[in-house]
């Protein structure tokens, strides 16, 4: 049996055992029946580093999958011409999402922008906020940058961190088990990009694997995910060559230049590249980001998800548009509002395994794809789209 065949079977089991069981016993301790905050509405917040697809993906799925278990009302949204701007979204939201149980504040809205400069100065508005006014019931701190801001002992309303790449390594979370405060919950799922690289090694056994990264700081380090990256690369006896890419202190322009130099160097290097998440690449930017890589014949995994292997990048353990793990923020915020202590709430959480595959980036790189790749592949795409 194929080795990639064999993992995928693996990850299919666990996640299966896990849904059947760790998540299903958290259902059963805590409701997440709609109720409001003694007559009137729980009010939401939000914070994030900066524009990322990412984060406007996973706020659209929590927003989907809280109509979906009854506490607002079903949810049709507008095209957004901007991916990466939660900003216009979370306008959007705060006046058209429709719900007897929850509001969403559109003053309670913060982007650092990824400007060093501006986030002790957001930090410091957002916990006078909820410390004096105390005008906001929960807060949503999508990413990194965010999680680390509200991770602390300086206030104690709830907080839900969303879509932060190593939240133990970063300094988030205590622990997969424990976040460390009472009132912070936050998304964990320690094997994701391990799982990534193992499968990713499985199909093409590459000896050297590309890496663009921030290199000189622990955010960098750990959006990358690169301590994961070297704990398989030891494992599986592969090298790693890493590209200097800074994400924060710098114009959307510069991060997207360094990106694309650094992918130019590790076309001349690397015989694989895994792409990282980075404000320096965007999906209007992808046609031109990933030639390199083609002209080169240099297989590419995504490790954000499918939006980017549509675009052009090779391959992807793929997420549903993050439907899942919406419904698990969704449930658990909802579990909060039913009286939950953050803190005692289940933060381990794995997507089901899926793969996404582009075949129109396999024939041009002449990657002819195994019947079981394709097997397991959900999402199959035999051309590559241009981002409007």
């Amino acid at each position: 049996m194929n080795r990639v065949f064999k993992s995928l079977i693996m990850l299919v089991f666990l996640t299966g055992f896990f849904f059947s069981n760790v998540y299903a016993a958290e259902k059963k301790d805590f409701s997440v029946t709609p109720k409001t905050n003694k007559g009137k509405k729980w009010r939401i917040g939000y914070l994030e580093g900066g524009p990322n697809e990412g984060y406007q993906d996973n706020l659209r799925a929590l927003i989907t999958a809280f109509s979906e278990i009854g506490w607002t009302k079903q949810v049709d949204f507008p095209i957004q011409v901007d991916k990466s701007d939660t900003k216009n979204l979370w306008v959007w939201i705060s006046r058209n999402v429709k719900s007897d149980y929850i509001e969403f504040l559109p003053d309670a809205y913060w982007s650092n922008n990824w400007d060093e400069q501006l986030r002790p100065k957001n930090r410091k508005l957002i916990l006078e906020r909820l410390n004096r006014n105390k005008d906001v019931d929960l807060m949503l701190a999508m990413g990194t940058w965010a999680g680390q801001d509200l991770a602390n002992n300086e206030h104690s309303v709830p907080t839900t961190v969303m879509f932060a790449t190593s939240p133990i390594l970063s300094g988030i979370s205590k622990s997969i088990n424990d976040s460390g405060y009472d009132h912070l919950h936050v998304h964990i799922d320690p094997t994701r990009y391990e799982r990534q690289i193992r499968i990713f090694h499985d199909i093409f056994h590459f000896k050297n694997l590309g890496v663009v990264l921030e290199q000189n700081t622990a955010e960098g380090r750990a959006y990358a995910a690169i301590d994961d990256i070297e704990k398989v690369a030891k494992e599986l006896k592969f090298n790693i060559i890493t590209c200097n890419a800074p994400f924060s202190g710098v114009t959307p322009e510069e991060a997207r230049d360094a990106f694309m130099k650094c992918h130019e160097e590790l076309s001349r290097k690397a015989d694989a590249v895994y792409i990282t998440v980075h404000r320096g690449i965007t999906l209007p930017d992808m046609s031109k980001l990933m030639e390199p890589f083609l002209l080169n014949e240099i297989p590419t995994f995504s490790q954000r998800g499918t939006d980017e292997v549509k675009h052009g990048v090779l391959i992807t353990t793929a997420t549903t548009g993050s439907k899942y793990v919406g419904r698990f923020h969704a449930e658990t915020i909802a579990k909060i509002f039913n009286g939950a202590k953050p803190r005692d709430l289940e933060q381990l959480f794995e997507d089901p395994p899926r793969i996404a595959i582009n075949l129109k980036t396999a024939q041009i790189i002449g990657y002819d794809p195994a019947i079981d790749v394709l097997g397991f592949s959900d999402e199959v795409f035999e051309d590559i789209a241009e981002a409007r």
